[in-house]
């Protein structure tokens, strides 16, 4: 970056190593920058509420406290102004194509070199989208999908936290603690997701979750029975 520019920058994997390899690289790019690290999910949320402008989250889609693409899924929702880049093993042409609907200003695989990582970094800051220039993404997405995209993209971030909660078979009790909200504000929250989603009970709820889990795209059988 040509400029003289203060950015912060927030890592979100769980593998400390990778996160320094990360660290190192995006050092490299700018004269000022302020990295913090997150091992989970929970972190990264503790980060982010702390206050102060992050300018770019990368975001590792595999870390503790999400499933698939729930944690990008709320990032966008609770966070819109702040751009992700996933940063994954996975150089599936779906799972990216996947990130990108829902909301990733980014996709690098882990198997970038160090200077395609910068480049990618660089763009999205800039204002640019940023894929694998080896991926083609030009192709529509199935009905199926574009329908059950859009009924996720209407959940609200505590609803997005609440149905990954679900996901992980905790009851309304626990959720409320968990979030230091009431029963009564959890089970509106679940009652609203159930609506949201079209489904009748918590079960068809979680199912519905499990979609947007990686290697669940397209939907497959779990819709089907």
């Amino acid at each position: 970056m040509s400029d003289i520019t203060f950015y912060r920058l927030v890592i979100a994997d769980d593998h400390p190593l990778f996160r320094g390899a990360l660290r190192e690289a995006v050092s490299g790019v700018f004269e000022r920058v302020e990295i913090a690290e997150a091992g989970s999910f929970d972190q990264i949320s503790t980060l982010l509420d702390r206050g102060g402008d992050v300018d770019l989250i990368l975001l590792d889609l595999a870390m503790p406290g999400v499933r698939g693409f729930s944690g990008l899924l709320y990032l966008r929702a609770q966070y819109p102004s702040v751009p992700v880049v996933v940063v994954s093993a996975t150089d599936d042409p779906t799972v990216i194509r996947r990130c990108m609907d829902f909301g990733a200003a980014g996709y690098i695989t882990k198997t970038l070199g160090v200077d395609v990582m910068r480049q990618a970094i660089v763009a999205v800051l800039q204002g640019a989208l940023w894929t694998p220039p080896d991926v083609d993404l030009s192709a529509p997405a199935d009905p199926e999908t574009s329908a059950t995209l859009a009924r996720f993209a209407t959940l609200t971030p505590q609803q997005v936290r609440v149905l990954m909660m679900l996901s992980e078979g905790l009851l309304n009790k626990q959720i409320a603690y968990e979030l230091s909200v009431s029963e009564a504000t959890v089970k509106a929250h679940v009652s609203a997701i159930l609506q949201k989603l079209g489904v009748e009970s918590r079960t068809q709820a979680v199912i519905a979750a499990s979609k947007i889990e990686l290697g669940q795209w397209p939907p497959v059988a779990a819709a089907q029975h």
